[in-house]
């Protein structure tokens, strides 16, 4: 049974303007916006999006409220009009409904792609990758240039799963204009889904797509539809086509501009921070030595790169406010009642610098992970860029290798600085605001070889 909603039920929040309620409130940073709310209406606060009741939350104990107490009641998903191009979100495990259909997506993704088992067996493929970023990476060192770390990053992450679901590399070169062109699509797909949009709170006006939006997705997705269809007839998928092509979106889409998007974040804050760059390429030499091929059990020895990791997710979350939750009843929390519909937006950006839950927030401290068993595996609410709960994103375990692998063959085999003799203090570290948190500058550094 639920609870009889009055305006007093809602948690607090800013006084709503007739018909757009708290809309101009967002700037073109919410993730920003709604964190400097927090210090007013308090761990759990609402809003009206024109017609949209959402409930943002800038807390770890309310976050774990949500995720854990109740996850049940948040498990489903307040679907976007982006993602509704093409019928998306009917097939795409981010955003179904917890339905048999997403439980059998679910199921799939966990015993066949994502299992230790099946991560092991293929990790000679992606030593075979990272080594091949190394090579690139060294032509660049010899020679002087400035690389492209989003752009190295993002090729390799792309090569790396293209190999784990089809023993191919969808890129045959680091700078080509194909990864190029696929990369843009992902990223612009990321911008279009992040973007505040006025069809998601004025359902009336939606056929007009006032902003573009659905027009700009549909562009997007039409680049990475046509690639994947190549890939499902040369390596005749049993899927059906429709089907194939939207997981194919979730797993490439989501898991490479999240990957590459916090490898640049780590090496960014670490030229940034070059004493921390030192302090960890000090670590991987006194443990793993000079010139020895790195592995993946090697991870575990190294834990100030792992705080390093750390520290970039609570600074830096791939994806800022998570995948919109729906409460599916009305929910009891804090004395405060989450309405039925109402959107939920976990803001896991404002978690990680909340002031009360960390000592300077804004500052890039691996250090404070050192003695800490803080872990991002979904336990510890104060750190939670993959989500917790049922909709954790599945994609962590392979994500986790990733991140590691890269940026330890990056910090043992060159030394880095910015290009054109920019400062570490003057380095751009601003955010470009979509579903998921990019860098606003693209990251161009010299390597040059360790010796």
């Amino acid at each position: 049974m639920g609870y009889e909603i009055f305006t007093t039920d809602l948690p607090p929040g800013p006084i709503p303007l007739p018909i757009f309620g708290n809309l101009f409130k967002l700037g073109k940073k919410p993730h920003q916006s709604l964190s400097q709310f927090a210090g007013v209406y308090g761990p759990l606060m609402s809003l009206k999006l024109g017609s949209l009741t959402t409930i943002v939350i800038p807390s770890s104990a309310i976050a774990k409220e949500i995720l854990q107490n109740h996850d049940q009641s948040f498990s489903s998903r307040t679907v976007i009009d982006a993602v509704t191009v093409s019928n998306y979100h009917k097939f795409s495990m981010a955003w179904l409904p917890p339905t048999a259909q997403w439980r059998t997506l679910r199921k799939l993704t966990n015993s066949h792609i994502f299992t230790t088992q099946k991560l092991d067996s293929n990790q000679s493929q992606r030593q075979q990758k990272l080594e091949e970023l190394v090579s690139y990476i060294r032509r660049s060192a010899n020679t002087g240039s400035a690389v492209d770390v989003g752009q190295v990053a993002f090729t390799t992450v792309l090569n790396l799963i293209s190999n784990i679901f089809f023993s191919i590399d969808l890129a045959n070169d680091f700078g080509s204009a194909s990864v190029c062109a696929f990369k843009d699509a992902v990223r612009g797909v990321m911008v279009e889904a992040g973007r505040p949009n006025l069809s998601d709170y004025f359902p009336m006006i939606r056929f007009m797509d006032l902003q573009g939006v659905r027009r700009g997705m549909s562009k997007h997705f039409g680049v990475l539809d046509e690639i994947f269809e190549k890939i499902i007839e040369q390596k005749l998928l049993s899927l059906p086509s429709r089907e194939g092509k939207d997981l194919l979106k979730d797993f490439f889409a989501a898991g490479m501009d999240t990957t590459s998007s916090t490898v640049e974040w780590v090496v960014a804050e670490l030229l940034h921070n070059p004493t921390k760059m030192k302090k960890a390429q000090q670590e991987i030499s006194d443990i793993l030595g000079k010139g020895r091929t790195i592995e993946e059990s090697d991870i575990v020895r190294l834990p100030y790169l792992q705080a390093i990791v750390k520290e970039t997710l609570r600074l830096h979350p791939p994806v800022p406010f998570l995948v919109p939750h729906k409460a599916e009843i009305d929910v009891k929390i804090n004395d405060f009642v989450v309405p039925k519909g109402a959107q939920v937006l976990v803001n896991v950006w404002a978690i990680g610098r909340d002031p009360t839950m960390w000592k300077d927030p804004t500052d890039f401290c691996p250090e404070i992970f050192l003695d800490s068993n803080t872990d991002y595996k979904s336990q510890d609410f104060e750190l939670i860029p993959f989500g917790s709960g049922r909709r954790i994103c599945p994609g962590l375990p392979l994500a986790h290798r990733i991140i590691h692998l890269m940026v330890c063959f990056l910090l043992q085999s060159f030394d880095w600085k910015m290009e054109n003799g920019l400062k570490p203090e003057d380095l751009d570290m601003e955010e470009e605001f979509g579903f998921t948190l990019a860098k606003a500058t693209r990251l161009r550094a010299i390597p040059t070889i360790r010796l």
